[in-house]
C-alpha cells in the first residue's frame, strides 16, 4: 500500500513539474486551472503519505513542500500565516528554560562529580574556539574565491531601517553571560545565563548532605520527564508552525528570491557545504561516530532548525535525539546550550563571508592583514550571537561599523536573509549535536552499543502514546 503510494506520488510530483516548468518558460501554453489541479492532487498525495507513515521527519518534510506550494499559488494567505510560526516557536520557548535547568541539575547534583562539570566546560570551550575558527577562515576563503560582492553598483533608491548597534567591549560580553535576574533572563530568552544559573545551582545542591539532596534531585529529573513529554505535545503542531513558516516565506519573496544575489547564496552554500565536509566529518570519523546513523538521528531537529530559522525551536528535539544517539544526559543537557551562545559554526562562517562581500560591493580595499584581524574580532563578537532568528545581523553590523565600511549592502543581504539563515541555522545544529558526541568519546561515556542501535529503533508513534495515556 505504501509502496503504490509512494509510487503514484512521484508520479503526479514529476507530471506537475514538468508542466509548470513548460508553462515557465512559454514551451507549452497550460491553463493556470489545470497547473493548479496537478500541482495540488501532488500536495494531496503527499499528505496523504505522511499521515500513513506517521513519523514526524516526514511530516515536517511534507509540510514544507506544501508550504512552499501554498506561497507561491496564495502569496497573500501565505503572508498571513505568520501566526502560526509564532504560535509554535512561544510553545517552544516555554520548553526551553525548564528543561534545561531541570536537565542540568539533575546532571551534576545527581552524580556529584563536579570535576566531570568542569572538565566538560573547558573541553567544550577548547572544541567550541578550534572549530568555529576554522569556519571563520573557511567563510574568508570562499568570500575571496567567489567575489560575490564585486561588481555590485551602490542603489540610488535604496531605503529601509536596520538594527541598532551598541557597541560592546569584551568585558561587556563576559558581564552578560552571567545572570541578574533568572525571571528577566528566562523572558529575554538568554540561554547562556540560564546555563550558568542551573551550573550554580546543580553545583550548590551537590553539596548538600545526600538525604537532602536526593529529593530535589528525584524532583528535578521527574520535571526533566515531564519536559521531554511536553516537547513531545508540542512536536505534534511542528508539521504546521514549519509549513506556515516556509509559506511565509516564499509569499513574502516570491519563488523567484533564488535569482536575485545568487552569487552571494551559492558562495554560503558551498562555504557550509565545504564546513561539514572538511571539518565536521572528520571529527566525526576521529570520534568514532557513524555518520550515516548520525545523520538520521538529527534529520529531524534540522529539518525543524532549516524552516524556522531558529536554534531554539530545535533544541529540545536535539537533545532528545542526541541522549538516545547514546550521549549521557548530563553532557546532552551542558555541552548543546552552552554551544548555542559558543558553537554557531553555520553564523560564524556567515559572518566573515558576509563582511567581505560588504568590502566587495562597496569596493573597498579590504587587504588580508585587515581580514585577519577581522577573523580575530569575530572569534570574541560571534560568542554574543544568540540562537535567534538573524541575531547575525547586529553582530555584522558591528563588524562593518568597526572596520569603517557602509551598510547599505547590508540592505541587500537582509533581502535574502531568510534563505542564507536557513541553512546557517542547520549548520549550527549540526555542529551542536556533533560536538555533545566529541565530549562524551572524550570523557569516555559514549554508549557506542546504543549508538549503533539508534537506527534500528522504530520511531515512537506519539500520537498513539498519547491517546493510549
Amino acid at each position: 500500500m505504501k509502496k503504490n503510494i509512494t509510487l503514484l506520488n512521484w508520479g503526479l510530483i514529476t507530471v506537475a513539474a514538468i508542466a509548470t516548468v513548460l508553462n515557465e518558460y512559454n514551451l507549452i501554453a497550460i491553463p493556470e486551472g489545470i497547473l493548479l489541479l496537478l500541482r495540488w492532487s501532488a500536495m494531496a498525495g503527499l499528505l496523504a503519505y505522511a499521515f500513513i507513515k506517521r513519523n514526524l521527519t516526514t511530516s515536517i518534510l511534507v509540510a514544507m513542500v506544501i508550504g512552499t506550494e501554498i506561497g507561491y499559488d496564495f502569496p497573500e494567505l501565505a503572508k498571513n500565516l505568520h501566526f502560526l510560526r509564532q504560535i509554535f516557536l512561544k510553545l517552544i520557548k516555554t520548553i526551553i528554560a525548564p528543561l534545561l535547568f531541570a536537565t542540568l541539575v539533575a546532571g551534576i547534583a545527581g552524580h556529584s562529580d563536579l570535576k566531570q562539570v568542569g572538565r566538560m566546560g573547558w573541553k567544550s570551550l577548547v572544541y567550541f574556539e578550534i572549530v568555529t575558527t576554522i569556519a571563520l577562515f573557511i567563510g574568508l576563503f570562499f568570500a575571496n574565491w567567489f567575489e560575490p560582492g564585486a561588481g555590485i553598483v551602490a542603489p540610488t533608491d535604496l531605503a529601509g531601517t536596520l538594527p541598532t548597534v551598541e557597541p560592546q567591549t569584551w568585558q561587556d560580553i563576559i558581564v552578560h553571560v552571567f545572570p541578574e535576574n533568572l525571571a528577566k533572563s528566562i523572558y529575554n530568552g538568554e540561554v547562556l545565563q540560564v546555563v550558568v544559573f542551573s551550573v550554580i545551582f546543580g553545583v550548590a545542591l551537590a553539596m548538600l548532605p545526600a538525604a537532602q539532596k536526593n529529593k530535589f534531585v528525584s524532583g528535578v529529573e521527574l520535571l526533566a520527564e515531564v519536559m521531554f513529554k511536553f516537547t513531545n505535545i508540542v512536536m505534534l503542531f511542528a508539521p504546521i508552525g514549519v509549513g506556515a513558516a516556509i509559506a511565509e516565506t516564499v509569499g513574502h519573496m516570491g519563488i523567484d528570491v533564488l535569482r536575485n544575489l545568487v552569487m552571494l547564496l551559492v558562495t554560503l552554500y558551498c562555504a557550509l557545504l565545504a564546513f561539514i565536509i572538511l571539518v565536521l566529518v572528520p571529527v566525526a570519523l576521529i570520534a568514532k561516530v557513524p555518520i550515516i546513523k548520525f545523520a538520521k538521528q538529527i534529520a529531524e531537529p534540522v529539518s525543524i532548525a532549516f524552516a524556522t530559522t531558529s536554534s531554539e525551536a530545535a533544541l529540545p528535539k536535539a537533545m532528545e535525539k542526541m541522549e538516545a544517539f547514546g550521549v549521557p544526559r548530563q553532557i546532552v543537557s551542558f555541552v548543546i546550550p552552552t554551544g548555542y551562545s559558543f558553537n554557531l559554526d553555520g553564523s560564524t562562517l556567515y559572518l566573515s563571508l558576509a563582511t567581505i562581500f560588504v568590502a566587495q560591493a562597496a569596493g573597498v580595499d579590504f587587504p588580508i592583514s585587515q581580514q585577519i584581524a577581522m577573523v580575530f574580532m569575530l572569534m570574541l563578537t560571534s560568542k554574543g550571537v544568540a540562537g535567534i532568528p538573524r541575531a547575525t545581523l547586529v553582530i555584522l553590523l558591528g563588524s562593518v561599523a568597526n572596520f569603517g565600511l557602509p551598510e547599505w549592502p547590508v540592505f541587500l543581504i537582509m533581502g535574502i536573509d531568510e534563505l542564507m539563515d536557513m541553512a546557517r541555522t542547520s549548520v549550527n545544529v549540526i555542529g551542536n549535536c556533533l560536538s555533545t558526541t566529541v565530549i562524551a568519546r572524550w570523557e569516555g561515556e559514549l554508549d557506542d552499543s546504543k549508538m549503533q542501535m539508534s537506527d534500528q529503533v522504530v520511531e515512537e508513534d506519539i500520537i498513539e502514546e498519547i491517546l493510549e495515556h
